[in-house]
């Protein structure tokens, strides 16, 4: 049975942080990679906690635990009446005059604007860069699909990435080639970078990131997600995604059983005719199927993958692509031809 687009379940319990029990290979199919608790660098003092009690205490800088370098406070900011177009740590003014945002940027920011700008109401669609978030944008703008009617004005990327390194976790996908995508694509692109030394939980971050599209003007009536059919990743994002952030949860490609929708799934992304190129690769067993860095996603491809015992799509982590949209006209690409 295919499910194109689920009612979320309600569940009472909710997480700021992805539990570890979940494991690394979760996190990386859920984009989620680089937010678990941080067990692992307990020593590192958190910046955003000395941030607020230096705020607290009405001080216009505070020491980085890190660096020992003096970072601006956001009173400091707000005393100076506007963004200056550094990329600072605390900015209110979500970096309007950032140049670069894809590698300025330190809070959840808009990387893009289209032309005609956004609708009045927005469906907001996690986006690695891969092919399975690429086909659940082209899902939601075919006839039947939530944005058909309203087209990709209706939609806007949101894009996880380390705040250091730029890339999406594990995912090796960095946020330059995101932004060009959305360029390309001429879709709304929200950025958020993550930081590892940051009190901040991920839901707490992607709130951040839904302030920002709300402080465009939009209204929120969806988060969209590129999940087919892994349930405990479907089900975290619905215990602490959706009931953290009161959003419903919507799921444009997701099957209930197991690669029931692979072929059409296939299909669709051949007709868009839009390369997509393996980036990382985490198994061993991928290099029997000729899922190498750099390898084009084919139907020769999945199938030589389930013949080495493993998922066509990779939905378990096993590899990871990037649509390079910028080769395909536009419209052939949104499949809005």
């Amino acid at each position: 049975v295919v499910a194109a687009e689920r009612v979320p379940r309600r569940r009472a319990a909710t997480m700021e942080v992805v539990p570890n029990e979940l494991g690394m290979g979760t996190f990386v199919k859920a984009g989620l990679a680089g937010c678990a608790d941080k067990g692992d660098v307990g020593d590192i003092e958190d910046f955003d906690d000395i941030h607020k009690a230096a705020c607290v205490r009405g001080e216009k800088f505070y020491t980085d635990p890190t660096t020992g370098y003096l970072v601006m406070t956001k009173l400091n900011h707000l005393a100076r009446g506007k963004c200056c177009g550094s990329g600072c740590r605390h900015c209110p003014y979500n970096h309007v005059n950032v140049k670069d945002k894809a590698s300025r940027i330190q809070n959840p920011a808009l990387m893009h604007v289209p032309a005609t700008g956004f609708a009045k109401q927005v469906t907001v669609l996690m986006w690695s860069g891969g092919k399975d978030s690429f086909l659940a944008l082209r899902a939601m703008l075919r006839p039947g699909g939530r944005l058909h009617r309203v087209g990709p004005s209706g939609v806007i990327l949101l894009t996880t990435f380390d705040a250091s390194t730029r890339v999406v976790a594990h995912q090796d996908v960095s946020a330059r080639d995101v932004e060009r995508q959305a360029k390309h694509l001429d879709v709304g692109l929200v950025g958020v970078p993550l930081h590892r030394n940051a009190g901040a939980g991920y839901v707490a971050r992607l709130r951040g990131a839904l302030d920002v599209v709300r402080a465009a003007g939009c209204d929120v009536t969806g988060l969209a997600c590129g999940d087919l059919h892994l349930e405990h990743i479907r089900s975290w994002r619905e215990d602490a995604v959706g009931e953290g952030l009161h959003v419903s949860v919507c799921y444009p490609v997701w099957s209930d059983a197991a690669g029931a929708n692979y072929d059409a799934l296939a299909a669709d992304l051949e007709k868009s005719g839009v390369p997509c190129v393996v980036t990382a690769v985490t198994e061993d067993r991928c290099a029997d199927a000729g899922i190498v860095v750099g390898a084009v996603y084919t139907p020769a491809l999945a199938a030589a993958a389930v013949a080495a015992g493993v998922d066509a799509f990779g939905e378990n982590g096993e590899f990871h692509t990037l649509a390079r949209v910028w080769e395909v006209d536009r419209a052939r690409a949104l499949g809005i031809e």
